[in-house]
């Protein structure tokens, strides 16, 4: 019985080893893609300086706009929705266009399928306006493009599309970087030129303008898009 009682022990002492030194296997799934593009700064100036032209010339003719997730009482105009049919903007619907080309080569997307512009916009921010939280039904992914980002005039936010996620959230060790996967908010910050591609269900807004400049100089303007699979 002694016999046995000591191989037990030994065994057990083994395993108890095994245990912490066990390797441990991290397996990443669901995740969420915004892909960002950026001009170089000599092609974005003057290309940005056509599309201004155009969109501040959108909001002389239409000085209403449209009410969407802008907030008209704090100045916020948001033009219509068929900018992508105006020749000129086809330069950046041809910028669009390639940029989902290759986020759908990115994600082997169906070769007889490509992702087309159904829909266009405009929105200048002027100081203190911004946009409320929402997402873009009726689509598969959407965009925006930064035409002029005085300093401050606010970041996009990105919010954790797993509700449950943020219920009871992890203490993280502190003054430490928590790893990009751990994150419940990514914003960006603006900057003329960039690009951003990010999926229509996925939460964001846009935080207030707090730019200093005065008059248009301290506008956020923006080009938004949605995009969806349409057979060629």
């Amino acid at each position: 019985m002694n016999e046995i009682k000591v191989d037990i022990e030994e065994n057990s002492t083994r395993a108890e080893e095994f245990y912490d030194s066990v390797e441990v296997s991290e397996n990443l799934y669901f995740p969420t893609q915004i892909f960002a593009f950026q001009l170089p700064d000599a092609v974005e100036k003057e290309a940005n300086r056509l599309i201004l032209e155009a969109i501040y010339a959108e909001r002389d003719r239409d000085t209403k706009g449209i009410q969407r997730s802008n907030f008209k009482a704090l100045g916020g105009w948001h033009s219509h929705n068929n900018l992508h049919r105006e020749k000129v903007y086809k330069p950046l619907v041809r910028l669009i266009d390639s940029c989902s080309r290759s986020l759908s080569a990115q994600n082997n997307f169906h070769a007889d399928y490509s992702l087309k512009i159904g829909s266009m916009w405009s929105i200048i921010n002027p100081p203190g306006s911004s946009n409320r939280a929402h997402i873009h039904p009726g689509c598969q992914w959407s965009g925006v493009y930064y035409v002029q980002t005085p300093k401050n005039s606010g970041n996009i936010d990105f919010t954790d599309p797993r509700t449950q996620n943020l219920m009871t959230p992890p203490r993280y060790a502190a003054n430490t970087k928590r790893r990009q996967e751990c994150w419940s908010k990514v914003n960006f910050t603006p900057k003329g030129g960039k690009l951003l591609i990010f999926p229509s269900w996925l939460y964001h807004s846009v935080a207030p303008n707090l730019a200093t400049e005065k008059g248009p100089a301290g506008d956020r303007v923006i080009i938004s898009f949605n995009l969806a699979q349409e057979k060629d």
